[in-house]
This record gives C-alpha cells, structure tokens and sequence, in this order.
C-alpha cells in the first residue's frame, strides 16, 4: 500500500515544452514575469517531453485555450502572451478565494 503524499495547494503553473524549443526560454520569463507581477508565490514546473511547445498551464488549463490535438511534439503559432497568462493568473486566484 502506497502512502499518500502531500496536499498540494495553491495555483500550479507548468511550462510544458518540446526538447529544443527555440520559443521555451521567452515562455520562462514569461511565466515568471507575470507570477512575479500577480503577486501569487507558485513555482513553475517544467516538463520538456512530446508536447505543443511552449505550452503554459495554470491549475492544468491551457492559457491560449484549448488547442487542436497534435501527435508528438511541435510548435506553436500561438505562443503564450502576458494578458492571456495574467488573465489566467487572476481567475486562479479569484477560484482560490471562493474555495
């Protein structure tokens, strides 16, 4: 029997990225950027395997929205941008609030 691990709380933001990604560094820094202006104190966790690269999860929602399915890794035309991110960022926020 396993042991349960511990709680996670709060807002979590993942950078999911393709190996290689030219776009993976400019979703970092905005990643951390808009944590930073939001106020919230999540980390970002990163994952580079076969995914639409550079992706931004935040409570495992898309910041772009929902995108076609792709098989494997590729680029995205529609990179994560500062007011789709913030925007995400304070509905996190405002959906922890009401919990």
């Amino acid at each position: 029997m396993c042991a349960a691990g511990p709680e996670i709380r709060g807002t979590r933001v993942e950078l999911l990225s393709a190996p290689g990604c030219p776009n993976a560094e400019a979703a970092r820094s905005l990643a951390a950027g808009c944590l930073a202006e939001s106020g919230l104190g999540a980390a970002v966790v990163e994952r580079v395997g076969r995914y639409r690269s550079p992706t931004i999860l935040v409570d495992g929602v898309d910041v772009m929205g929902t995108p076609e399915p792709v098989a494997g890794d590729a680029c995205r035309l529609d990179v994560p941008t500062r007011e789709r991110m913030l925007a995400a960022l304070a509905a996190a926020a405002s959906a922890a609030g009401k919990a």
